[in-house]
């Protein structure tokens, strides 16, 4: 097999520019997720519920909502799924939790169309097949069973389907729903870790407003829980104005606002200041087509990614000028959060994905930014050459990152905890990120610091030891697959692990457990690579841009430290003590063969199914909070830039050669 090198650089130069020109003017990149059919549903009803309620935001600049409520149905009927129900994304299955929600949107309305009659007909369908009888009993169990006992998202369903009448009428539908102690927003916030309360406070706001709205149409019969309950609706609905971001989106998103919208409205508060501020954010934040995304943007996420890719190559500088690499660094410093997080009560020090008031400080984005400012400085730029804002920035980053992880060694996504809902669990791709993020800065940070990075370091490589699956693979927390059933994408996890695995050196006996892994690891990789040269999130998946280009781009990296068997100069060259430490994967000739037949073939993939980097299909990796999927229009533009960037640097002798046929593959013998 040969190596067309000149198919491969003509489509990195036109993915790059596609990339580039994706920028908005400020020079960062905005990116664009897809539309939810889940996040329309609930606009829709908060809307309509506020419409009914008496209310309507027009200014001059806007239409009226009764123009937008019909936009966003008509965006629905289209999108219905053949069997009648609707999915996340429009390239999703149709599940319960948007099908729900959904037709509990479609009872809202009176049937004047035999298009929406027949809509709801086909959807009820859809249901009755998955509950059987549309009962409340049945929808409650059904809802409940799908989410097990993390309510923060079952609880909002059942309040929707009750507010639009889909569980009857007065007292009684309410009682198949739970009533959410929102009683405990008014306890100091560091009463939650303490009394061992599984309540996030990105949770806060729907358990304020559900909590309440349920209790106005359904008090318990306890006379001191319903006092004291009563005491609290004052001031938790003080403190749900208080977190609510200037844009008037909790977390930028549609749903969560929409929730907390028809809540207070439902309680006659349609002229409270919550919801004219949350109407006001769905109403800006509109698509054109009627529909709503699952949060407004991934700005700071993807501008990360997309420096990644742009400056990862030797020629790096050629595709990003002195001017435009200091205003997207101004801009991501810009970013950071300098205080205390008002909403989640986080640490100064992170990074949310978002560049909007409604973001919250995470341990994906945080070390994201950290790895670009220190790709922007420039690729001449040496060691210590780092100005003193972005100094602080980084080190004030590395700070909130080590203080961020866990005890059992692997970093959560929002805060410390104890690993039982998703936002306190330790992930391994999360963890993989962090640990690159500290190598990359170590050498130029204070000796605390770099003390605090080699033991943090080492118990983080214990942590994906333990979660290191069988089959060599890892699991991530934020990106899935749908078309697998148990929703997990080991493409994404293992790649990611793979990535940070070259700057994990560890000077005593988890090396050797360490380095098995990674030879497992890559044989995973291998082995779930696709007849026709591209990857899934499993081998029996069908192949995505997205996760073909992750693949290669990890496979090219292996090749890279293999050939030259230490690291590159820079902050990682002094990793945990060692002068030189081997930062590549060591594998016998055959599992070298392989590697580079398989990054032939994921190259051959991407050239013939991005045209040339001229087109590109996202597809729905993405998982946002309680488990919605998504995809990002930037996602394979970046990744692929990212990967063929890397196999450019390799040498030319390197993948010119022809590997030969079939290898096996050294770690699980599997063969490629």
């Amino acid at each position: 097999m040969s190596f067309d090198r000149t198919a491969i650089e003509q489509t990195l130069d036109a993915a790059r520019t596609k990339l580039l020109s994706a920028r908005v003017p400020a020079g960062h990149w905005e990116g664009q997720l897809s539309s939810s059919a889940l996040s329309t549903a609930t606009a829709i009803t908060a809307m309509e519920l506020f419409r009914q309620a008496g209310g309507d935001r027009r200014t001059a600049s806007s239409p009226p909502l009764t123009q937008l409520i019909s936009a966003a149905f008509d965006w629905l009927v289209d999108h219905q799924n053949d069997d009648g129900g609707w999915g996340d994304t429009v390239d999703s299955p149709s599940n319960i939790s948007t099908t729900t929600l959904c037709w509990a949107a479609l009872g809202l309305i009176e049937q004047s169309s035999d298009r929406y009659a027949d809509t709801e007909r086909r959807a009820t369908q859809y249901l009755e097949q998955l509950m059987g009888e549309l009962t409340p009993s049945h929808i409650s169990r059904s809802i409940t069973s799908a989410y097990g006992k993390d309510r923060t998202f079952a609880a909002p369903i059942l309040t929707m389907c009750a507010l639009t009448g889909r569980l009857g009428r007065g007292r009684d539908a309410w009682r198949s729903i739970p009533a959410l102690p929102f009683e405990l927003g008014a306890l100091p916030h560091t009463w939650f870790r303490r009394l061992g309360l599984s309540v996030v406070s990105y949770a806060l706001p729907a358990l304020i407003a559900i909590g309440q709205v349920r209790h106005v149409h359904r008090p318990t019969r306890n006379p001191i829980t319903r006092l004291f309950r009563n005491l609290a609706r004052k001031k938790t609905l003080a403190i749900l104005r208080n977190i609510q971001p200037s844009s008037g989106g909790y977390l930028e998103a549609a749903p969560l606002t929409s929730f907390v919208v028809m809540s207070l409205t439902a309680m006659g508060l349609a002229r409270h200041p919550v919801v004219e501020s949350g109407i006001g954010f769905l109403v800006d934040t509109v698509r054109s087509d009627g529909s709503w995304p699952i949060d407004t943007n991934l700005a700071t996420w993807c501008t990360t990614l997309a420096v990644g890719a742009i400056t990862s190559g030797s020629t790096s500088s050629e595709h990003l000028d002195t001017d435009s690499a200091n205003a997207i660094r101004e801009w991501l410093l810009d970013q950071q959060y300098k205080v205390e997080h008002p909403y989640t009560h986080a640490a100064p020090g992170g990074w949310a994905w978002t560049d909007l008031p409604g973001g919250v400080p995470d341990a994906d984005d945080t070390p994201g930014a950290l790895l670009a400012l220190w790709n922007l400085r420039g690729s001449d730029a040496s060691d210590d050459s780092t100005d003193d804002r972005t100094l602080r920035s980084a080190t004030l980053g590395v700070r909130w990152l080590l203080d961020v992880q866990n005890l059992d060694g692997g970093i959560p996504t929002f805060c410390r905890g104890w690993g039982k809902l998703p936002f306190d669990q330790s992930s391994p791709d999360l963890t993989a990120h962090s640990i690159r993020a500290w190598a990359t800065w170590r050498r130029v940070l204070p000796r605390d610091i770099q003390s605090r990075i080699d033991v943090a370091t080492e118990k983080a490589v214990r942590f994906l030891l333990k979660t290191q699956q069988i089959d060599g693979s890892w699991r991530p927390l934020w990106f899935g697959n749908q078309a697998k059933p148990n929703t997990h994408n080991p493409l994404y996890g293992t790649t990611r692990v793979l990535r940070a695995a070259r700057v994990t050196p560890i000077k005593n006996e988890t090396m050797t457990a360490w380095s098995a892994a990674r030879v497992e690891a890559l044989s995973w990789v291998l082995s779930a690579q696709r007849s026709d040269g591209g990857w899934g999130g499993a081998a029996d998946l069908p192949a995505s841009i997205e996760e073909t280009a992750l693949a290669v781009e990890a496979l090219a990296d292996v090749l890279h430290h293999d050939r030259i068997g230490v690291l590159p100069p820079g902050p990682q060259a002094e990793t945990m003590g060692h002068e030189k430490p081997a930062g590549g994967i060591e594998v016998d000739q055959h599992t070298r063969a392989a590697t580079v037949a398989s990054v032939q073939r994921g190259c051959d993939w991407l050239v013939k199914h991005t045209h040339g980097g001229t087109q590109f299909k996202p597809a729905p990796i993405g998982l946002y909070f309680a488990k919605l999927w998504y995809s990002e229009r930037l996602y394979p533009i970046i990744f692929t830039v990212s990967a063929l960037q890397r196999v450019c640097d390799l040498p030319v002798d390197m993948l010119d050669a022809s590997p030969g046929s079939a290898s096996t593959v050294s770690g699980r013998g599997c063969t490629v």
